[in-house]
């Protein structure tokens, strides 16, 4: 899909209201100039009637006067009121041609139209055009009276209509669109609000709720996501709930299969060794050639003691509530570090007290370093890893990085991504993976409640 541009709806809608002003601005201008134009034809149309009488009067005295007048027509008694700058009279005889012609001269206009607006004006008005009036006597046609403007004369007055229109449209658009962009920005601030919400939504903060607002398409919104974040609050909570009790219930099986497998298996394994040695004894007396093969099932039976000592440990890891946080980690680590034999070194550093953290964090913390570590030394191959875990005002951060290759088979692995996912999502909080050329890096975030918060500092 092509990306357009994004416009703010401020500015969108301002444009808007801006060309739509200035769409009616052009079609008031344009009312104005057909006016103009007609009533320009009709004052040329008025003064040819009021010669054409003029001069039906006039025909009509020459048969009563003692000396009858042979120079008719005679424009020059009725001129005299009628002229105007630019107006022309003519009188055209029965046969077509001007047997009389008076024309005004016209001053230059101080601030001439300009050619564009000349020949649009042209084009549309065809300014210069000429009105007539037929003179009749005693039913005998005589000629018509011709009256016409200068176009330069029209289209200058034209201009100085339309001008005035420009300045002020020039005027107000601007202060328009200052005034819309303003009206608008206040009756949208409420959307800030909208936005802040939906970001705190996303970051997983579901106790945002909106405000009541004025406008009813706003109000309508907020309604809908207020009850949406609640809907959300509700869902996540139930998920949160069921996740704990699911992960509660497999540290119960863990615990459980510890047990039996140190009761029975380990008891077994000491049954082995102890029946090995025995017959060692027995085979040093009768049979010597036998010493190797005790030796190999004691040795045998040794390893499989040190294997299921791993497993005990990683199935019942130390108690966090009585150890504590702090040193059930450095414990972690320096198990690993004894087992690494230097093929990978492990770092741990703290920022903070750890001394009242609630259990449940305390325990789901340990899991999520101890499964972290396991994917870090055994699947990535990392020579280094560094645990730093911090305490802030409103959550516990926990970041775990490496130098090992970037590989897929940690999130494969046991219980991998998604059982930390599943623990962090069980206490409210954000976890992020990333793989990069030189290593990965683990992040979690556990945001701590109020009450929690309370503890830690009546703790302190």
């Amino acid at each position: 899909m092509w990306n357009r541009p994004r416009f703010d709806l401020k500015v969108r809608l301002t444009l808007l209201v801006a060309a739509i002003s200035a769409a009616c601005f052009a079609v008031i201008s344009a009312y104005f100039l057909v006016t103009a134009d007609r009533a320009a034809y009709a004052r040329i149309d008025g003064i040819a009637a009021i010669v054409a009488k003029s001069l039906e009067l006039q025909q009509g005295k020459v048969p009563w006067a003692a000396s009858p007048r042979s120079d008719f027509p005679n424009l020059d008694p009725v001129s005299a009121y009628v002229m105007t700058p630019g107006l022309c009279l003519a009188f055209r005889g029965a046969s077509g041609d001007i047997l009389q012609r008076f024309c005004s001269g016209a001053p230059p206009p101080a601030s001439p139209p300009p050619q564009l607006f000349a020949a649009f004006f042209r084009s549309l008005f065809d300014p210069g055009r000429k009105a007539a009036r037929p003179v009749i006597v005693r039913g005998t046609k005589l000629g018509d009276v011709v009256v016409s403007v200068d176009p330069a004369v029209q289209t200058a007055e034209a201009w100085h209509e339309a001008g005035r229109l420009m300045i002020a449209l020039a005027i107000a658009l601007p202060l328009l669109c200052a005034l819309v962009y303003a009206a608008l920005a206040r009756a949208l601030r409420p959307t800030q609000l909208v936005r802040a919400g939906l970001e705190r939504i996303a970051a997983g903060d579901l106790s945002t709720r909106l405000p009541p607002f004025d406008l009813a398409e706003l109000s309508a919104i907020r309604d809908v996501f207020n009850h949406l974040a609640e809907s959300l609050d509700i869902a996540l909570a139930e998920r949160s709930e069921l996740t704990r009790k699911l992960i509660a219930l497999q540290d119960e099986e863990r615990r459980h299969l510890a047990r039996e497998l140190h009761d029975e298996f380990g008891q077994s394994l000491a049954a082995i060794r102890a029946l090995a040695a025995s017959a060692r004894q027995t085979a040093a007396q009768d049979c010597p050639e036998l010493l190797g093969e005790c030796d190999g099932i004691s040795r045998t039976a040794t390893s499989m003691m040190e294997t299921l000592r791993g497993a005990l440990f990683r199935l019942r890891p130390p108690d966090v509530d009585e150890l504590g946080l702090v040193a059930s980690l450095e414990g972690l680590v320096s198990g690993w570090n004894g087992r690494s034999r230097g093929q990978t070194r492990f770092d741990i550093r703290f920022e903070g007290a750890f001394e009242n953290v609630p259990a449940s964090v305390s325990a789901n913390l340990y899991r999520i370093v101890q499964e972290a570590l396991t994917n870090a030394a055994k699947h990535a191959g990392a020579t280094k890893v560094r645990l730093y875990l911090t305490m802030a005002e409103s959550e516990i951060a926990l970041a775990i990085e490496d130098d090992g290759r970037p590989s897929d088979a940690a999130g494969k692995s046991g219980m991998g991504l998604l059982g930390m996912r599943e623990r962090v999502a069980a206490l409210r909080g954000r976890l992020s993976f990333e793989t990069r050329p030189n290593g990965s890096a683990l992040r979690v975030f556990i945001p701590l409640t109020a009450a929690d918060r309370q503890a830690l500092e009546h703790a302190a």
